[in-house]
């Protein structure tokens, strides 16, 4: 019998129905603002109430049961040629990377990170790509020196030259989510395979307190209408844009997870979704959110309960640190909170490589965290019990002959499945530590970067798919910003 370890609550199921029932009064009554007037109307045409000099739309508690009912429980998302491909549900748990920070961890100048560039990109692509545990990546590193009108193209044709894994971007608008849906395609092979077999996941961010901004519905339109999988995640901060207790936290960030759940099941029923949460309390001292704090583990918890509450997958992030230095206050919150987020439960586990509050990404760190996602998923297997593990027969064995148990088929047998061995954290002697070298994690790792750049087997693109990128992208170059700005 496999004991797995058990699920951390935070909430009773009493509680858990006292935050869906203020949700509901709090959608019926004040409502969300909706920055979009098509989306407005398309809620309007789905019996919702619309105030159209507030923007506000009220939803009544069957309006958002019936939608909330038409998000799946369980689907794929598959890598740019369709031959890696994940199993998100409310039963799995998936570790990724995700953010879009402009800064990297700087090698020569470690208190001073410095801009990111598409070479940056491209390792990041390239390790990701070779990591065992984290399964997929985002726009992770945000390049400076690509310019912002085809970032969103160029970084899409970097993933398809040198990940096989998925990849994820945020809903920037109606014109740059048509790109990627016109890129991606390409990519995969058409329209209708894209949208049998999803290959992006888009990320939608409410605003809190109760607002959705007009930009993102853009885009949300054009990802829900290709069924491209969609994470709704507020980033409230408890203190300054949601109330300090956690209970009401929770309750704020519901009503906007849902009415954005309710608007893309609107948009196409049965669009893949996420409830997601990258909650935080502020730092009473600095007024910054606290990333690294307990309680941000406290409000996971409760969104993860919530979103099993209404049967949807979960994502909120783990390794998360306020830490802005490779030092033990970064790995220790950033265990700490990889560990809560799987006790917790949560589906789709992000945030790997980042530090300082996710302004700054480190390949440093994202290797670590990859090994840190093992060992989580080593504690989440629990105990497996059965006559072989509970070795009654080589006990007796092995006390009865005198001799230990390295000695005997059953360890060697088992080792492995048992233990989990780490690659990056050393366990040395100090005499085999220094004459090692006196390594470090760091220095660990850096190694293993190199090792996962030059084993690379990219690129994976044909040369067929290279030149409708290239045209692509051609086309794009030649636009202005204003032409982002427009909402059709």
């Amino acid at each position: 019998m496999n004991i797995k370890l058990n699920r951390i609550e935070v909430l009773s199921n009493d509680e858990t129905q006292s935050i869906h029932d203020a949700t509901m009064d709090l959608m019926a009554t004040t409502g969300v603002r909706i920055e979009s007037e098509k989306a407005r109307q398309l809620l309007k045409e789905k019996g919702c109430e619309v105030d159209t000099d507030s923007h506000f739309v009220k939803f009544t508690e069957s309006i958002i049961m019936d939608y909330i009912k038409k998000a799946p429980s369980s689907f794929d998302v598959y890598g740019p040629d369709g031959t890696f491909k994940i199993e998100v549900s409310t039963k799995s748990t998936i570790f990724a990377t995700v953010g879009s920070p402009t800064k990297i961890y700087n090698e020569n100048d470690p208190d001073h990170p410095r801009e990111s560039r598409v070479e940056d990109m491209i390792k990041h692509f390239k390790i990701i790509d070779q990591l065992k545990y984290i399964t997929s990546s985002h726009l992770d590193v945000w390049p400076t020196d690509i310019p912002y009108i085809s970032l969103h193209c160029e970084f899409l044709r970097e993933w398809a030259r040198n990940s096989k894994k998925p990849i994820g971007n945020g809903c920037r608008g109606e014109r740059m989510s048509r790109d990627m849906m016109e890129i991606i395609s390409i990519i995969a092979g058409g329209n209708e395979e894209l949208m049998k077999n999803p290959r992006i996941i888009a990320f939608f961010n409410p605003i809190s307190p109760l607002l959705l901004p007009e930009i993102l519905i853009d885009g949300l339109f054009v990802f829900a209408k290709y069924l491209q999988p969609v994470i709704v995640a507020p980033a409230a901060i408890g203190g300054l844009t949601a109330p300090i207790t956690i209970g009401g936290l929770l309750t704020q960030t519901n009503a906007e997870v849902l009415a954005t759940i309710v608007l893309a099941e609107m948009i196409n029923p049965g669009v893949p979704v996420f409830y997601g949460a990258v909650n935080s309390p502020m730092d009473p001292l600095t007024g910054i959110p606290a990333w690294g704090a307990i309680e941000m583990g406290l409000m996971t918890t409760g969104a993860a309960q919530l979103a099993r509450f209404y049967n949807i997958p979960s994502r909120a992030s783990g390794n998360m640190t306020n830490s802005i230095q490779f030092d033990l206050q970064c790995g220790a919150e950033r265990m700490a909170s990889l560990l809560n987020s799987t006790y917790a439960g949560i589906n789709y586990i992000t945030c790997a490589g980042l530090y300082e509050y996710g302004l700054t990404e480190s390949l440093e760190l994202l290797v670590i965290d990859d090994e840190l996602a093992g060992i989580a998923s080593r504690a989440q297997e629990g105990v497996n019990i059965n006559e072989n593990t509970i070795a009654l027969n080589e006990i007796k064995s092995v006390v009865s002959k005198g001799i230990g148990f390295m000695r005997i088929k059953h360890t060697s047998k088992n080792v492995r499945k048992e233990l989990f061995v780490p690659e990056l954290a050393k366990r040395l002697s100090r005499s085999k530590w220094l004459s090692e070298g006196k390594q470090d994690l760091i220095s660990r790792s850096q190694v293993k970067i190199q090792e996962l750049l030059e084993k690379h087997e990219g690129p994976y693109t044909t040369p067929n798919i290279e030149e409708q990128l290239e045209s692509y992208l051609k086309e794009v170059e030649t636009r202005n910003i204003d032409e982002y700005k427009i909402s059709h």
